[in-house]
């Protein structure tokens, strides 16, 4: 009996990934090993970056809230120390943007926890 393969699924498959790599550098647009290799490869990378992401947004706000706080004469820890021990709950996003956009809001609360 003669293998039988089904070409449909196979050629889906590789043009799904092929279409994916379109526009990269050298043989890995139109080499299928190499462009399965850098498919795989960018789908890892994607999938650790979504994490770093988050990293990288935390340590923006905390170097902009440590920016601004300064500005009053309080260091980052102290600041968010003193947050803390007057109960107020707003998140670093949050903070900040008011650093950033609303220097006002964020001088009211550092006199707050002053």
């Amino acid at each position: 009996m003669p293998r039988s393969v089904n070409v449909v699924a196979a050629r889906t498959r590789r043009k799904k990934v092929m279409k994916a790599t379109k526009g990269q550098f050298g043989r890995r647009k139109n080499v299928w090993t190499v462009s399965k290799n850098a498919y795989e490869k960018g789908l890892s990378y994607a999938y650790r970056d979504r994490r770093n992401k988050k990293r990288n947004f935390r340590a923006l706000w905390i170097q902009r809230i440590n920016a601004a706080a300064r500005q009053y004469g309080m260091s980052y820890s102290v600041f968010m120390g003193k947050l803390h021990e007057k109960n107020i709950d707003i998140n670093r996003k949050v903070l900040a943007d008011l650093a950033m956009n609303n220097p006002d809001a964020f001088k009211a609360i550092v006199d707050k926890v002053k």
